[in-house]
Formats: C-alpha cells, structure tokens, sequence
C-alpha cells in the first residue's frame, strides 16, 4: 500500500510540475468580445408584420408556382448538370473527408515498419568493429509502434468537432448554391418571358402601321390623301422592324443563358418554347418570422456553423497551454547477425511502452498569438452572421415592399392600356373618316406601344419579386434543418486553471 501512495504521489507532482512550467505561459487576457445577434431582437417594419399572418412556407420546389412545365423541367436539369452544383458538391465531400482526418487523430495510431539489410562491416583499428571487422552480416528488425492521444484537455475532440462544423458549413453553402441557381434560372426564364411578350406587342405594331399605311394609299389614290401623308405612315416602319430583330437577339441570347446556366450548350437552348408562365396567390410569411431564418435561409446557417467551427478553434488554441500526453509503445524484433529471417524467432522479440509528455515553456509568443488568431477569428465570423441576419431582414422587408407595390402597379398599368387603347380607336375612326390628321394616330398609336410596354415590365417585376421573395426566405419548407444550437456557437470561456496562471 505504500508502494502505491508513493507513486500516486510522484504522479501528482510530476504533474503539478509540469502544469508549474507551462504557467510560464499564459494567455495573457486574450479573449474573443463578439456577440452574436438575437434574431428575435432585431425590430421588423411594416412589410414584415403585417405580411405575417399564416405559418406558410414556399413548397421545396417553389417555381412550380409559376404553373409552367418547361420551367419545372429546366431547373431539374440545371440541379442535375451546373457545374456549380458539382462544384459546392465536391466542397462537401471535401470538407466531409477531412472531417474524417480530424477524427482519426482521436483514435489508436498503429504503424508497421520492417528493413531487411546486408550489412558489410569494416575494420577500424580505434572504433571496432572487432569481432564483425571484414564480415557481412543480416541487420534486420520488424515492429510495429502505437500511439493514442490521451487528449486531456481536450485538444484533439474540439479539431474534431471544429471540422465537422466546417462540414456542416459547407453543406449549407451547398443548398446556398443550389437556391441561387433556381432563383437565376427563374429570372432568366421571366426574361425570356418579357422578351417574347415585347415582341408581340412591337409586332401588333407594325401591323397597325402597315394598316395606316394602307390607308394613307387609299387616301391618296382616291385623291382626299396627300404623298406626305404616305410619307409620314413609311417613317417609322424601318425602326419597328429594327426593334423586331433586336428583341430576336434578346430572346436568342436569353436561351443561351438558360442553357449555360444549366450547364448545357446553346443547341439546347435553342429548344426552348415560349414561357407559359402564371401566377396564382401570393406567398404567405410565417409568424415568427426573425427566429425561423435561422434554420431556413443557407447563408444565415452556413454563417452559424462558421461561428461554432471559431468556437471550437478557441478551444483547440486553449488545450495548446497544457502539456501534451500521449500513450507510446511499441512491439518487435531485431537482430544483428544470423540468418536471414532469424530476428523473428522468439528470443529477439522486444517491446516498449509509455507515456510521452510535451508541455510548452517558451514558444516566443506563439501560444498567445495562436489564441489571439483564434479568438478574432471567431469574432469576425460573429460579426459576419450579424451582417447576414441583418441583410436578411431587409432582403425580405424590400421584396414585400416590392410585391406590394407590383400589386398596385398592376391594377394602375392594366388601367392605362385600357384608356390608350380607348384613344387610339377614337384617333382610328376618326382619321379614317377624315375628321383628323395621321399625326393624332402616330401619337395614340405612340403613347398605346408605351404603355404595353410598361404594362409588360410591372408582370416581369411581379413574376421577378415572388421569386426574389421566396429566395429571401432560403427556399422551400425544410431548406435548412440542419442549424447548430446555441450553446455550439456560443463563445468559449478561458478554463480558470489558464485564467489563475495568467493572473
């Protein structure tokens, strides 16, 4: 019994020894200040509140809202072949692989190692080899040698969780990636849309110009007309026939786009059909709206996972301060001399095993300013979330403000077409029975083309603001589920131990 008191005793003080000369290092106060923002606590306007009426999220695949097949289509294919998706892909693995790198740290190390030599001796007259002088011999060994991190402190598990929050991260970037993706496929797409639609309405123009025309040579041939009449209904036909071939280009180059985006060639693209696209009911918002970004919207998540990989890093630069334990042996044979595989036999096996102990004295510095890298590092990441969740907010609040307005605006474009198309009938009659000069018609027929126009960019900002919304919100229900609690993020307190040393 007091064998074992006193090597309990020596243990201990080796110990406290060693925790004595580590104090030489201390960490010097250094400690990360960021705070991270409560969702909750950020004020929300109007917009928000009065739009948070029902807990309703966007269904996963939210462009199937816009109610056309092709679209649906085409952001499979985008999903399935952008090779940004493969890229984000392979960030994942990536980041999953070394993970598991991390991990292996914590688990029992076992190497194997075997030379088989011929080994020719000398003659030295001062230094031997004496008896083996002018011989040739076997100088062979096989062993294999162990080692476990004991990891007392804790150093080895927080790498490890440290790498697995960076997985998490790059999981989350992925999703980012892939709803950035959809939401430029779906705004290609309503370009695409606009462009077929201000065609159409430069095509009806032409035609009215070329009725015009008609009748300005009708006029004339029936001689109540005059040749600057018919002049003036020739002017604008080049410049809408101009507008014509430009709004091919523009629809022939949104195809490229859509193609490129869902990494395909422009041939592939030059088989789009002409959007069908559709909106029914406004998208609905959630009543907790602030809270629940937090596990909807990627880069908020992605964020959050940085701030607890920092989190752990802090701790990873903490354990620097303590001695290193680890557990060291090793098992095998060796010989000198005999023959060729006679180190194997029994007689020449050996073993060893033991602790192995590294502890700091003085490193220069490095110690503090590993931690003092680690805490600002966490910092920036606090501060990086805040500026998502704050950016976040306001995203939201400008595409409710924006879907409010493109309602309005709706209503009062469908309202001036009406009243142009009204003065431009009145403006036709009227020249066709003499009553008024072609001048009236160009002008109606002006301020009719001008309002279409406008009448098609307010439903492209409609169609662009539900997507715009819905990408706001991180996607559809479930986007985000995988988010770390609270106390993975929250930041790491200096152990009291390093805290008294430090003092």
């Amino acid at each position: 019994m007091p064998r074992r008191i006193n090597r309990a005793l020596k243990t201990l003080s080796v110990l406290a020894l060693t925790l004595a000369i580590s104090g030489c290092i201390g960490t010097g106060g250094i400690a990360p200040q960021g705070k991270a923002l409560e969702a909750d606590s950020l004020a929300t306007d109007e917009a928000i509140q009065s739009a948070a009426q029902d807990a309703h999220w966007p269904t996963a695949q939210w462009w199937q809202a816009y109610g056309d097949p092709q679209l649906n289509r085409w952001i499979d294919l985008a999903v399935q072949g952008s090779p940004t998706i493969a890229m984000a892909a392979a960030r994942v693995r990536q980041a999953k692989s070394l993970a598991g790198i991390a991990q292996s740290a914590e688990s029992l190390q076992v190497n194997g190692e075997s030379t088989l030599k011929r080994h020719n001796w000398p003659t030295d007259q001062f230094y031997g080899p004496g008896d083996l002088a002018d011989t040739t011999t076997w100088d062979n060994n096989a062993a294999l040698g162990f080692s476990y991190a004991l990891d007392l402190w804790g150093r080895e598990s927080n790498a490890t969780e440290r790498a697995v929050d960076l997985a998490h991260m790059s999981a989350a970037e992925a999703r980012l990636a892939r709803l950035e993706l959809q939401n430029n496929m779906v705004r290609a797409y309503i370009e695409l849309s606009l462009h077929y639609a201000q065609r159409d309405i430069v095509a009806a123009t032409l035609k009215q110009q070329q009725q015009i025309l008609d009748l300005a040579q009708k006029r004339l041939d029936g001689g109540i007309g005059t040749h600057f009449e018919v002049s003036q209904a020739e002017t604008p036909l080049p410049e809408t026939h101009r507008q014509i071939d430009a709004l091919d280009e523009e629809i022939a180059l949104s195809r490229n786009q859509l193609a490129a985006l869902a990494g395909k060639g422009p041939g592939e693209g030059a088989q789009l059909q002409r959007p069908t696209l559709s909106l029914g009911a406004a998208l609905k918002l959630p009543s907790s709206l602030p809270a629940q970004l937090l596990g909807q919207r990627p880069d908020v998540v992605a964020s959050r996972w940085q701030v607890a990989a920092q989190a752990r890093g802090i701790d990873v630069a903490h354990a620097g301060f303590y001695p290193n334990v680890d557990l060291v042996g090793s098992l095998g044979y060796m010989a000198t001399g005999g023959g060729a595989l006679e180190f194997l036999t029994g007689k020449k096996l050996n073993y060893s095993v033991g602790p192995a102990i590294s502890l700091p004295i003085f490193d220069g510095g490095r110690l503090r300013s590993e931690l003092g890298e680690a805490s600002a590092g966490y910092d920036i990441a606090v501060a990086r979330y805040n500026q998502t969740l704050v950016n976040a907010l306001k995203n939201i609040s400008d595409q409710l403000i924006r879907r409010e307005s493109m309602d309005k605006q709706k209503s009062f474009a469908a309202e001036s077409v009406a009243a142009a198309q009204k003065t431009y009938d009145i403006a036709m009659i009227a020249y066709q029975r003499g009553l008024t000069d072609y001048l009236n018609v160009l002008n109606a027929q002006t301020l009719l083309f001008k309002q279409q126009q406008v009448q098609q960019q307010v439903q492209a900002s409609r169609l662009s603001a539900h997507a715009e919304l819905v990408t706001a919100l991180g996607g559809g229900l479930g986007a985000g589920n995988d988010v770390p609690k609270d106390s993975q993020t929250a930041a790491p307190k200096t152990p009291a131990l390093l805290k008294s040393l430090s003092n």
